[in-house]
This record gives structure tokens, sequence and C-alpha cells, in this order.
């Protein structure tokens, strides 16, 4: 077996994939402190065509070296926007008719892999501070909690790490309503 080379990989350029269609996903992130989480955010949510990414609180914006040294680049690819108040943009998201999800660890929180998505709908996702999580005022503004089943001895996941399965999964069930080119 051989590796691909990097142009084997066919990759699109930034334009193209500027217009191309994208998973009905948004990605919020509530005062995230490290800015190599971030740049993995953009990163990640490139590589799924994911439409959006919204930068609350504390959470750094680009341009910026330490995010671009883990985002190479997709924070010029993947739309953001930056609020002030993470309750502002789930609440702007929610009169958009997005059903708002924070990732956290909650009563009555859905398990991710019952997770099931309509592709008719259009979703926003809100991932924590990497020490309180998703705030309890932006917990209690959510549609519902999903929440990442854990089986170790610790109690949480890197903020980037959760927010690449969150992706992932919601990419399997709704890559098929996009234009693939």
């Amino acid at each position: 077996m051989r590796k691909l080379s990097v142009t084997e990989l066919q990759r699109i350029d930034i334009d193209t994939f500027k217009q191309s269609q994208k998973i009905p996903l948004t990605i919020i992130l509530d005062n995230v402190r490290s800015l190599h989480n971030v740049g993995s955010v953009f990163r990640t949510a490139d590589a799924f065509r994911i439409e959006h990414i919204y930068l609350c609180g504390i959470t750094a914006t680009p341009p910026n070296a330490e995010i671009h040294k883990t985002a190479l680049g997709a924070e010029f690819s993947v739309e953001w926007t930056f609020f002030e108040h993470t309750l502002d943009a789930v609440r702007h998201l929610q009169q958009q008719n997005y059903t708002v999800f924070a990732i956290e660890q909650a009563e009555n929180s859905l398990s991710l892999p019952h997770l099931d998505l309509d592709p008719n709908q259009r979703y926003a996702m809100v991932l924590g501070n990497e020490v309180k999580g998703v705030q309890q005022e932006v917990v209690d503004a959510c549609d519902a909690c999903i929440e990442i089943p854990q089986f170790g001895t610790k109690h949480s996941l890197n903020v980037s790490v959760a927010a690449g399965l969150v992706m992932w999964d919601a990419f399997k069930q709704l890559y098929g309503t996009i234009n693939r080119n």
C-alpha cells in the first residue's frame, strides 16, 4: 500500500470550497480559551464542509498566528462570525430555525449514538470552555443536550476532540444531502 501525495488527493481550492454546498451544521464555540483548539475546530470544519463557526466570548478570532498553526489555512475557507455573548448566537440561530444542541453532560441528555438528524433541518452544536464546559444559561437556551459516551476514568474530552466527534457524526448523517463537487 502506497501513501497518496498531496497532489493525488485532488483537494479543492478555497474559492471552490466557499462556493460548494455545505452540510447544514454550524459550530458554536462558547468561551474556548485555547487557540490551538480553535484552529483544530476550523480544520475539522473544513474537512467535513461545516457551514459556519460562531466564535463567542473569550474565544479568539482570526487572523491569529496560533490559530493558523493548527487550522493550516482553514480559517480562510470556513465562514465565521464573532458574538460577544454565546446566548445571543444561540438565539440568533434559533430565530433562523436551527435546532441548537449543547454538547454537554446534562440531565436527560441524548447519547450521541442515538442522535438522528433530519437532512431537511439545520443544526448548531455548542461546545464549551475547556474547564467549565458550556455555560448553564446557554445549556438552558438550547433545544437539547448531546452527550458523548465515555467509558474510561476521565469525565471529559478535549473540546477539539469532542467537536471532531460530533462533526463526524453529523457529517455521516447529512453528507448525502449535498453536492459532492
